[in-house]
């Protein structure tokens, strides 16, 4: 469980897409510490009765919301049966790494219809109810892989600057009306499949280690919470000092 047990955030109504496993699943659990109740999106059912349960374990409140975001209807069908919100997390994608000619272009697609587009119509089908009451916060997992050039990390790199210029578009649509909007851009994260990779990556940090998603998941919930009532705009690099070298 989450360090931050403070209910910063009780009576609020937290969306966490992709929340049934990584980053995902920890800022759910960690919303859910903080007092909000958390609508757990993802597509496998067993997987998100778990998060549930973890989360009433605890004495938290939250539901499963079973949606594809990577289609259009998907993301409606998630719109419709979330309702109201007063948080919107964009957790949900993924990511592929590879030369370039070998990404074919239904991939390529695949990867910014879950990756931009999703976030985008989500944020599109809440952002101005939170706008008209004048509170809210959204916020984006971006990547580092954003900011600094990664072998075979092109498209996914591309997929995450793209959230990057979107929540800086966003905060200045609607944060004149008290919405808040950032994003956090973590480095390598241990999400569940521990890989050569992360590890490597985590070595070339300032910490010289990957995260564990709950480091992330902390930050977000900071981010989320009143606590960081005068931070909007802002893309707050999580990533162990990798992108200041």
């Amino acid at each position: 469980m989450p360090a931050t047990t403070s209910h910063d955030l009780e009576g609020q109504i937290a969306l966490v897409t992709g929340a049934t496993s990584g980053i995902g699943r920890a800022v759910a659990i960690q919303l859910a510490a903080q007092g909000a109740t958390v609508l757990v999106h993802g597509r496998d059912a067993d997987r998100g009765a778990a998060v549930i349960e973890e989360i009433e374990l605890s004495g938290g409140r939250a539901r499963f919301i079973a949606a594809d975001v990577g289609s259009t209807e998907g993301v409606q069908s998630l719109v419709a049966e979330a309702g109201d919100v007063d948080i919107l997390i964009n957790n949900a994608g993924f990511s592929w790494f590879g030369p370039t000619p070998d990404l074919d272009a239904a991939k390529f697609d695949e990867l910014f219809d879950a990756n931009v587009r999703a976030p985008y119509l989500l944020t599109a089908a809440f952002a101005p109810a939170m706008a008209a009451k004048g509170a809210g916060s959204i916020v984006s997992i971006a990547s580092m892989a954003g900011t600094i050039g990664m072998p075979g990390g092109a498209a996914y790199g591309a997929t995450k600057l793209s959230l990057v210029a979107l929540t800086r578009a966003w905060a200045a649509e609607y944060s004149p009306s008290g919405v808040r909007v950032n994003a956090v851009a973590p480095g390598p994260v241990y999400t569940g499949t521990t890989s050569g990779r992360t590890k490597g990556l985590g070595d070339t940090t300032l910490l010289g280690r990957a995260a564990q998603p709950e480091e992330i998941a902390e930050v977000v919930g900071f981010i989320a919470s009143p606590r960081a009532s005068y931070v909007t705009g802002a893309v707050i690099p999580v990533d162990g000092g990798r992108t200041a070298i």
